[in-house]
């Protein structure tokens, strides 16, 4: 898997053999928690993706997932999230079941309820 950093407000996933990499454009782009909270919204749907392809005998080779967000102040943080998948060898007939098949993406079902944070300082 291959994630590309698209500058500061946006990530795309390649399904590539091998080891997960991270690629961006300049060696000055970092790859920041906003990029990460991208990755995992768009590598926990490939796998629910690649797992329902694998049962519908569909190839996964051309799926690109992106995901750009939108910020937000006081406080800073991500205010929306638009995920993009463009795979040109899904069936036109099988577009509105990949796109349901999304829905189980746990990161997804996540991000989209208000998630409680306990935090505690020690020293």
């Amino acid at each position: 898997m291959k994630i590309v950093l698209e500058g500061e407000t946006a990530i795309s996933l390649h399904p590539v053999e091998g080891m997960l990499t991270i690629e961006a454009e300049s060696e000055k782009q970092a790859y920041t928690p906003f990029h990460m909270l991208g990755s995992a919204l768009a590598g926990c749907t490939f796998e629910v993706l690649q797992s329902w392809a694998t049962h519908a005998k569909l190839d996964v080779s051309d799926l690109v997932i992106r995901v750009e967000w939108d910020f937000a102040e006081n406080p800073h943080r991500a205010s929306a999230m638009r995920m993009n998948i463009t795979w040109p060898s899904l069936p036109e007939e099988r577009l509105k079941a990949a796109h349901r098949a999304t829905d189980l993406c746990g990161v997804h079902a996540t991000l989209s309820q208000p998630v409680p944070i306990t935090v505690d300082v020690k020293r």
